[in-house]
């Protein structure tokens, strides 16, 4: 009988040993793995649900913004005469972390970008912050420009106008056409308070602490910079070609 006590014993400590084990095991590699966990998809792959395209009224209708193939795909391609023309993800966002894929192409001259904590106003006025993503020129891509009126400039790095060189953004992160493997870029951002944060294709490239900006006057006015919504953008008068998936939103 005793030998069949301690038999028990030894399988019941071995299991809850083990037990313990499998949780700090997890524990340790949610710590190093903080982003692996808590992320819902936003996109289906098949509709445009929970999504709206703003604009001016003729250029909403002209459909630049579709889904094909599992993607949101933007296409003006041949078409140089509308305004900017958005695709906002229709919830209010404060502190949230979203991962993003895009696929870009060498012969697309144009520019497109994410609205983060931004606004629409009718007129077609967007106002709030924007990551970057520039095929023509994929040293910007990932760079936070600010749409803001009173603002409309480089916020990070900090520039007095929109313009900037390859050696003012420092920014060694690859960057992958659609011919590269592999063909698709991935856009980590992550917004907690006035820091925002970009890591593209695993390196960052912004990192910038918006104290004194994302929540001065201004912005607070607009009702922007640290709160609002994510827009998926394709510049005025520009042709561009641009796919977007695997959305994925944590809050």
């Amino acid at each position: 009988m005793k030998i069949q006590k301690n038999k028990q014993r030894f399988r019941l400590t071995f299991s809850i040993s083990f037990g313990l084990i499998l949780v700090i095991f997890a524990s340790a590699f949610s710590e190093i793995n903080p982003t692996n966990s808590g992320f819902v998809s936003i996109f289906d792959g098949k509709t445009l649900d929970g999504w709206k395209v703003y604009g001016s009224p003729d250029d909403v209708a002209k459909d630049y913004w579709k889904v094909e193939n599992g993607t949101i795909t933007c296409n003006t391609i041949g078409d140089r005469y509308h305004a900017a023309v958005w695709l906002f993800y229709e919830e209010e966002l404060s502190d949230f972390e979203l991962k993003i894929k895009f696929q870009a192409y060498r012969d697309s001259p144009g520019n497109s970008g994410i609205q983060v904590r931004s606004r629409f106003y009718e007129g077609g006025d967007i106002d709030g912050p924007q990551f970057d993503i520039h095929p023509p020129g994929p040293f910007r891509t990932g760079l936070l420009y600010d749409e803001s009126d009173g603002y409309n400039r480089w916020i990070y790095p900090s520039m007095p106008s929109p313009a900037l060189k390859p050696e003012e953004a420092n920014n060694t992160a690859p960057f992958y056409y659609s011919d590269d493997k592999p063909s698709w870029n991935q856009l980590h951002i992550i917004c907690k308070g006035t820091h925002i944060k970009s890591i593209l294709n695993g390196v960052v490239v912004t990192d910038f602490d918006g104290e004194g900006i994302l929540n001065d006057l201004i912005h607070k006015e607009q009702n922007v910079g640290m709160h609002g919504k994510i827009a998926l953008q394709v510049h005025g008068k520009n042709e561009l070609l641009i796919r977007f998936k695997d959305i994925q939103l944590k809050k």
